[in-house]
């Protein structure tokens, strides 16, 4: 499951992606636009910097920007960054694998099942860059204004 960590990274990536080349944001005027707690985004775009997903500026005339361009950045990665493994389960999971104490890994149908959730996620979030993400809004609505 996304944490709100999670969807809030992510909502602030696309917003800066919708920035200009080079341009950035203040944490604030990030938070305000996107509804998110400052201090909870503080911590959140920290993260993405330690990543090298977001590189900031102090200042006045500061704030955050993408350190790569949106077509560069793969939302999976972003997720990771903030929420670690894909995986539902610690024992389904690639990288951070972790048995279970109450079932045997081999035969275990709700590992099975599990591995096959966690692929399709990666499928979907390995396939789309920031920049395809922060284009969803604007073909939804084309899409809406071409029906109507």
């Amino acid at each position: 499951m996304l944490t709100k960590k999670g969807k809030y990274g992510l909502k602030a990536a696309v917003h800066l992606a919708r920035l200009g080349p080079g341009e950035s944001n203040q944490v604030a005027e990030i938070a305000e636009a996107n509804q998110i707690p400052k201090k909870f985004l503080d911590v959140i775009l920290g993260e993405l910097r330690n990543a090298g997903f977001l590189s900031s500026k102090k200042g006045k005339t500061g704030g955050y920007k993408l350190a790569k361009l949106p077509e560069d950045i793969i939302v999976g990665d972003l997720i990771r960054a903030l929420d670690g493994p894909l995986a539902p389960i610690p024992c389904a999971s690639r990288n951070a694998f972790v048995p279970c104490d109450d079932c045997d890994v081999e035969h275990c149908e709700v590992r099975r099942l599990m591995v096959k959730v966690r692929d399709a996620m990666g499928t979907v979030l390995d396939t789309y860059t920031l920049a395809q993400m922060r284009d969803l809004r604007q073909d939804r609505l084309s899409a809406f204004v071409d029906y109507i």
